[in-house]
């Protein structure tokens, strides 16, 4: 008999801790609602674009006259190339979309590898969840890349955002700084924190791995039986020990936005990155919340910004 699914475990969650189940989506208090499309572009102009789903439905949106666009860099919505893969962010009813990220990918994981000089190919082991990716610098990015990651070299972190192009994953622009330790080496929390805050400050940040349209988060204080991972339940912030399946609530305290979001996954790789956030303020360390793209977009971030300064609570 195979485990249940995340819906089902919330439910069992919830009746074994005597709380309310908690309903998945945004706070109606957080003003109009953003809703976050993804698809394969099938037809854009300058003033409407027609995307394919991943359940193969057709969405028609309206593009916003200030709407914006990121192919690898900036870039104008009707430009886009027909066939992208694309994630907008749409409002007024999801209806209108305003901001586009064309092909976006994100790289992270621990470095095994580093090869070339001008154009450079790096192997990352991305966890025991997600395997590994070859990533490849292009000459023209590697100042950018290697200024915010001081050890470039094996058994040390690495996160940076790109683009997929013709098959390969290219690494354009650092996502963080790179934290000093080894990936084996994450200092403890402190003790006064004990897991026992009701609402925990760090970085909320996002992954690509997750299903097209999923709404979720990955959370590194998963029980190793539980999430099958021996590299779980490591984190500097102290984070409480949570099953998958169990509801969080996200804020994004750069958007003043909220949503409960399930656990659907471990997230051992996010728990050993202790960085800060400087999206509206400098965050406390160490990453709370590894959010899908939907549920990251939906909440108010931008993906090439790469985190927003977030809290957490049980939702």
């Amino acid at each position: 008999m195979g485990y249940p699914s995340v819906e089902r475990r919330r439910v069992l969650a919830a009746a074994a801790l005597g709380r309310e189940v908690g309903v998945p989506g945004p706070d109606p208090a957080s003003g109009d609602p953003l809703r976050a499309v993804t698809g394969k572009i099938l037809d854009i102009s300058p003033h409407l674009v027609i995307i394919e789903t991943s359940d193969g439905t057709e969405e028609r949106l309206i593009i916003a006259p200030w709407a914006t666009a990121w192919h690898g860099g900036d870039a104008t919505p009707g430009d886009l190339p027909i066939g992208v893969k694309v994630t907008i962010r749409a409002v007024r009813g999801g209806r209108v979309a305003e901001r586009f990220w064309a092909g976006i990918t994100r790289l992270t994981g621990t470095i095994l590898s580093v090869e070339g000089r001008r154009d450079m190919t790096v192997e990352l082991d991305c966890g025991p969840h997600r395997g590994r990716r070859t990533v490849v610098i292009p000459y023209r990015a590697t100042g950018r890349i290697m200024v915010r990651h001081a050890r470039f070299e094996p058994e040390f972190l690495f996160d940076a955002i790109g683009v997929k192009k013709d098959g390969a994953s290219l690494a354009l622009l650092p996502a963080t700084s790179q934290p000093a330790y080894p990936a084996r080496a994450v200092p403890a929390p402190p003790p006064a924190y004990a897991g026992l805050q009701p609402r925990i400050s760090g970085t909320a940040t996002w992954s690509d791995v997750f299903d097209e349209d999923e709404r979720g988060a990955a959370y590194p204080m998963v029980e190793r039986s539980d999430a099958g991972c021996p590299d779980a339940e490591v984190s500097c912030t102290g984070l409480p020990y949570l099953a998958i399946g169990s509801m969080v609530t996200v804020g994004n305290l750069c958007t003043d936005r909220s949503a409960n979001v399930p656990i659907v996954a471990c997230g051992c790789v996010a728990g050993r990155f202790c960085d800060r956030c400087v999206e509206c303020d400098t965050s406390p360390r160490g990453r709370i919340a590894e959010l899908s793209p939907t549920s990251y977009v939906e909440l108010g971030g931008d993906l090439v910004k790469g985190c927003f300064n977030a809290q957490i609570g049980l939702g």
